[in-house]
């Protein structure tokens, strides 16, 4: 089982940059998208149903801004949008698609780089958030949570860890609740049981030459239950073409989908 997931900073951007070119080719079997940053009306039909593709999408009720969905070869058994807490889900950060015993969520949590009053929401939202994913862990499923979860977690996730030990994304309070959802709630971080080397990015600043001095964070993740965690064979950040400021984060699971 091959599934990606991608942060497209706008799905109408994306498909210009040829996203919608590239998708079909990966051979995938769940894709995950987060920041749509469009609504119902906005999707054309290669969006909301790409060629060998069923499209679920959680749109945010704001114009223009965040959203998430899946994308996938087999129809779901069921599709939950959002998580039934209405401040949340205008927001548009959460849609689960449930396979037998498999659920596979896309996941956009917020940013807090604005200012203040968004990391605030952040932080609601990650108090919240918890009772839920630790549900999940007791669930009895199988549970792969892909997206941006905009928190990178140790020093090796991002280059200029010292000059932002005092900003969103790295904050001690953020690394915490990472560290408490994989210590003590029993998640894993996939990618770090495959590669443990520096310098493995998923989002650049636009901001001077980030990209092209690699200087970036891993802030996307497959966060996922031990069980499928151990089948995991390969990951790969690809960065070959640019469909955004994030990079597709691709994992590989010795699974039967």
């Amino acid at each position: 089982m091959r599934i990606i997931s991608l942060n497209l900073n706008g799905v109408r951007s994306a498909t210009t940059k040829g996203f919608f070119q590239w998708m079909p080719k990966q051979n995938a079997d769940v894709i995950c998208v987060q920041e749509l940053k469009a609504q119902a009306a906005d999707m054309r039909p290669e969006m909301l149903q790409p060629d060998g593709y069923h499209g679920y999408f959680h749109y945010a009720e704001k114009k223009g801004y965040s959203g998430v969905g899946i994308y996938s070869r087999k129809k779901p058994d069921q599709v939950i949008e959002g998580l039934g807490i209405p401040d949340i889900d205008c927001e548009g950060r959460y849609i689960q698609a449930d396979f037998g015993n498999l659920s596979v969520i896309s996941l956009y949590l917020p940013s807090g780089s604005s200012g203040e009053e968004r990391q605030s929401v952040k932080f609601s939202f990650m108090e919240r958030f918890m009772p839920h994913l630790i549900a999940l862990k007791k669930s009895g499923r199988e549970v792969v949570i892909c997206g941006d979860w905009n928190i990178a977690h140790k020093q090796i996730d991002l280059k200029n860890w010292r000059g932002n030990q005092k900003n969103s994304g790295f904050l001690p309070e953020e690394r915490d609740w990472l560290t408490d959802l994989f210590n003590k709630v029993g998640f894993v971080d996939v990618f770090r049981c495959i590669n443990l080397e520096e310098d493995q990015y998923t989002w650049w600043s636009n901001r001077g030459q980030a990209w092209a001095k690699n200087v970036g964070w891993r802030i996307d993740y497959h966060i996922t239950t031990p069980g499928i965690a151990k089948l995991a064979t390969s990951a790969a950040i690809y960065k070959d073409e640019r469909f955004s400021d994030h990079a597709p984060l691709t994992i590989e699971y010795d699974y039967e989908f």
